[in-house]
């Protein structure tokens, strides 16, 4: 990616090295049985961890954390982070005006291992995943050797994909579409909230592909064959390849995020428009 000119987000925090900031697990704790729960549907990428490992409950306030650390200026993973946030930021920032509105940006936390989250305790296993009730992009960056080596996903568009789909979700946050998904979920069956659930997905996936339109647009970020690697990262983790993988059998009914070839279809419609209403995937007949 060309991000020579991209100035840095400022919204980066570093909680790599500290160890677990204080908080609890929510209710009962972490069982051995949530922690393979959460390996075998390892890095999806959802919006509530809670809503995965049923942490925290709705409302609970952030734990107290100590002074935010900025990365280290040579930390060139972070950088790229930062810059890919920056880019985030003035993509957002101008739709969101266009709309009449304004942007305000989400904070992005770097951590190893485990943090605590205003949605309880955030674990490196459930991959990159946005907290609404604190509104944070939450990332430990051994996951982009996972993309790498795991799933045979790597690239620097592909690391970008993954932090542009999160703040695909908080973009869905500040526009009101998770918390009315969150209260027609509460009075669903469960087909119907894995249901909506992947119209979530697949539209912060849409989300993702305008911001990537956008910016190459306005400074040409990208480089030819890497629209390629976020659609070999959108397919390495879709449900079903996923579920192949990890049960050896393939159970449409209980998706969350959508398919390979919806996320990829998703992804590839708001990079093809740049335009946030070609991602109404809850107004689409079929995905």
């Amino acid at each position: 990616m060309r991000l020579g000119d991209q100035n840095e987000s400022n919204n980066v925090e570093d909680r790599r090295g500290a160890g677990r900031f204080g908080g609890g697990l929510g209710r009962g704790g972490l069982g051995i049985g949530t922690i393979v729960l959460a390996l075998a549907a390892s890095y999806f990428f959802g919006i509530d961890p809670s809503v995965i490992l049923g942490l925290a409950p709705d409302g609970e306030a952030p734990t107290t954390q100590g002074p935010a650390r900025k990365p280290p200026a040579d930390d060139e993973m972070a950088r790229f982070v930062a810059k890919v946030l920056g880019s985030t930021e003035a993509t957002w920032e101008q739709v969101f005006s266009e709309r009449g509105t304004r942007y305000q940006a989400p904070k992005l936390v770097l951590f190893s291992g485990a943090t605590a989250t205003a949605c309880g305790t955030g674990q490196s296993a459930m991959g990159p995943f946005y907290c609404p009730l604190d509104q944070k992009v939450y990332i430990d960056l051994s996951f982009y050797r996972d993309l790498k080596e795991r799933f045979a996903a790597p690239g620097e568009f592909a690391q970008a994909y993954v932090i542009a789909h999160e703040v695909g979700h908080h973009v869905q946050n500040l526009l009101g579409i998770s918390e009315r998904v969150h209260k027609a979920q509460q009075a669903a069956g469960t087909a119907r909230r894995n249901a909506l659930s992947v119209r979530l997905e697949l539209q912060a996936d849409c989300f993702a592909g305008v911001w990537g339109k956008r910016a190459d647009a306005a400074k040409g970020i990208i480089e030819p064959g890497e629209i390629e690697q976020a659609l070999n990262a959108a397919s390495a983790i879709g449900d079903d390849r996923l579920q192949q993988q990890t049960q050896g059998r393939i159970v449409p009914e209980s998706f969350t995020h959508g398919s390979s070839e919806q996320r990829m279809r998703w992804f590839t419609r708001g990079m093809d428009s740049g335009d946030l209403r070609q991602c109404d995937t809850f107004a689409a007949a079929s995905l």
